[in-house]
């Protein structure tokens, strides 16, 4: 089966490339084809051709922006949030060779609320899509104007009695009107692109015209604009209404004109009118005593909305409550008010950085390959990525996203207090390095003090972690370990570790599924009657082989993946399968209920042969998902399944399993 895939998020740097990566390697995993064109900061990479197209059985596009769907009409589409690409692209993919996936049939007035989007697997919010998708075109001029409005200021400006000052008729001052220019399109521009992520096309000229309406409130009596809550009010405003138009039955005749003149022209009068005679007003007004509210915060009232700010940023790394936080701080930089941004920037590398830190200072409370991954978080973090913090977070959130939160906040705070402006909107050393950052000692400053704070909390709220060492398929310890003592001499001290002299100068990979099952791990008729006694059925198994050390903590494992989402494979075949520290060596483990276990599964049916797999967190190789691919290759034959069904013993079931492999 051939695939393709779509992967964006709203600033196109971290979210897109970590989702295209995962939705590729699942692929791989899964024995099926796929290309991955990424849509991020710098442009659409890898883009589909037309045959790539034609020849697609499927696609995917995890996104939390626009996504231009017309070219795949009469295809199965499935439309998530790119959180999904990255956290679940195996799942996605299923669904595609499940055949859980509509076609995607364009209809009059209808582009984003096609069926693929409405199902329950791919759950939006789309008031914060349609937001995004505004905030993602509009981030490029706010850096633009505030670069060069930075560089303009560093390198021709003057000091003053006022502060720098750059020489009217000079080069730099050319160079600042540009950065000014470019902000003049920002409140447009996100207003515009709001509307077009909810109307397409037919949206974005009646976005972009409420957006200028909103910025300038010379159209409604004003001296103050509406701001970017006016932007945003214009953009959702002018979308519905474009799609409200969309929706109209028109003559045949007026139907190749509606999307390029009469929606348009209609939705851009009706916004226009609207903000000047009704909205634009109190909205200004709103936003100017905002403005004004946010530029007198001193003291207390300061450290709040720092710590507040902080807090939103490193709470979900780039999610949507740290888009919304960003959001604001960008718009403020548009407002003159650099100091909330300059907040911002200082927390958006500091859960990067912090956690890079702490895998240098305390090795104890990370695996090798946490530690290896701490070094491109912290490289991330010095290029304001706060998405490098995520791997960390997903695998021990209750520990991780407390410490992060705190370094943020502490961060946010000292920078707040001590004038750190930013006039871009991006955040990390290399903003102060490109001489965007106001107070540049006490910016970094602050991201020093925030990165070890995130750190000491790390190593106050996070366990040692047991370094296991490297497992052969029975179990045995490899040789070269140098903490633990010989092979040998834990063998005697364990019963549960054995070793021969050629196990020990050799890892033996896992080639077929008898390596790593025994007769003791077969079970032909199984006495428990729910999923969850089957399951300490097993375990009780594992725990009678030394497989496992606690059974406890391995049905924990295996509970939490079937919280993510049922190992029942469908065909009366059940997979749990856990990684976790209480696993001592690799095993599977196999039973039989010949009525039938309900385990959920895809097609309903009840779990008759199910193969529990217990895998060493430190294994490598990710030997489950070798032994998943193994099962189920050969459990998609019917005669074998129909085979193993009828074995009455032990010993016949173990010669059939000795097929996969």
């Amino acid at each position: 089966m051939k695939f393709l895939a779509i992967t964006s998020c709203p600033n196109g740097i971290a979210h897109t490339y970590m989702a295209a990566e995962n939705l590729q390697k699942a692929a791989d995993k899964l024995g099926v084809s796929m290309k991955v064109e990424t849509q991020g900061s710098i442009g659409v990479e890898n883009e589909f051709s037309a045959e790539d197209i034609a020849q697609a059985d499927g696609i995917i596009i995890a996104a939390d922006k626009h996504v231009d769907k017309s070219r795949f009409v009469g295809k199965k589409l499935l439309v998530t949030g790119v959180q999904d690409g990255i956290r679940n692209p195996e799942g996605l993919i299923e669904k595609l060779i499940n055949g859980e996936v509509p076609l995607y049939q364009a209809q009059p007035g209808q582009q984003t609320s096609d069926s693929s989007e409405k199902q329950p697997a791919a759950k939006q919010n789309q008031f914060y899509r349609h937001l995004m998708s505004g905030v993602s075109y509009m981030v490029p001029f706010i850096v633009v104007g505030g670069l060069l409005i930075a560089i303009a200021l560093s390198i021709g400006g003057e000091p003053t009695p006022g502060g720098l000052q750059i020489p009217e008729g000079s080069f730099w001052k050319i160079v600042e009107s540009l950065g000014g220019a470019s902000f003049t399109f920002m409140v447009p521009i996100l207003a515009g692109f709001i509307a077009f992520s909810i109307a397409d096309r037919p949206g974005l000229a009646p976005g972009m015209i409420g957006g200028l309406i909103a910025a300038n409130g010379s159209f409604y009596g004003s001296e103050a604009g509406a701001g970017f809550i006016g932007g945003i009010i214009a953009g959702f405003l002018a979308g519905y209404v474009a799609l409200w138009i969309k929706k109209w039955k028109v003559p045949k005749a007026l139907a190749p004109i509606m999307p390029i003149i009469i929606i348009p022209v209609l939705a851009s009068l009706i916004v226009g009118l609207a903000f000047i005679l009704l909205l634009g007003g109190p909205i200004a007004k709103f936003f100017e005593i905002l403005t004004t509210w946010l530029a007198s915060m001193q003291g207390t009232s300061s450290i709040l909305l720092a710590l507040i700010l902080g807090a939103m940023i490193s709470f979900d790394m780039g999610g949507p409550v740290n888009k919304v936080a960003f959001l604001f701080g960008s718009a403020m930089i548009g407002e003159g008010n650099y100091e909330i941004m300059g907040s911002i920037a200082v927390a958006i590398c500091i859960p990067p950085i912090g956690l890079g830190l702490a895998t240098f200072l305390f090795k104890k409370k990370f695996h090798d390959t946490e530690r290896e991954s701490g070094k491109a978080s912290f490289t991330m973090g010095l290029f304001g990525i706060t998405e490098g913090a995520i791997p960390f977070a997903s695998q021990d959130p209750l520990r991780v996203i407390p410490s992060i939160m705190i370094g943020s906040m502490t961060g946010s705070v000292i920078a707040m207090l001590g004038h750190v402006g930013d006039r871009v909107a991006h955040g990390g050393p290399i903003v102060a390095v490109l001489g965007a950052v106001d107070n540049v000692v006490m910016f970094f400053i602050a991201v020093i003090i925030g990165s070890f704070v995130t750190a000491l909390m790390i190593k106050l709220l996070k366990k040692d972690v047991t370094q296991t060492q490297p497992m052969i398929a029975d179990g045995t310890v490899s040789a070269g370990s140098s903490t633990g003592g010989s092979v040998a001499s834990r063998a005697v001290a364990d019963p549960k570790v054995t070793s021969s002299a050629d196990a020990v100068n050799q890892h033996k990979p896992v080639r077929k599924l008898t390596d790593i099952i025994s007769l003791d791990l077969i079970e032909t008729e199984l006495k428990a009657n729910s999923r969850d006694d089957v399951i300490d059925e097993l375990i009780g198994k594992l725990e009678a082989d030394g497989a496992i050390s606690s059974a406890s903590e391995f049905k924990q494992a295996i509970l939490h993946r079937e919280q993510e989402s049922s190992t029942g494979i469908g065909m009366n075949i059940a997979i749990p399968h856990g990684k976790s520290t209480a696993v001592i060596k690799p095993r599977v483990v196999f039973g039989m209920k010949q009525d039938g276990v309900d385990w959920n599964s895809v097609d309903g049916t009840a779990a008759r042969l199910i193969f529990m797999i217990a895998i060493p967190a430190e294994n490598p190789g990710n030997e489950h998902l070798k032994i998943l691919q193994m099962l189920s290759r050969k459990l998609m034959d019917d005669d074998f399944r129909d085979q193993l069904l009828k074995v009455q013993t032990k010993q016949e079931a173990y010669a059939l399993l000795d097929q996969i492999h």
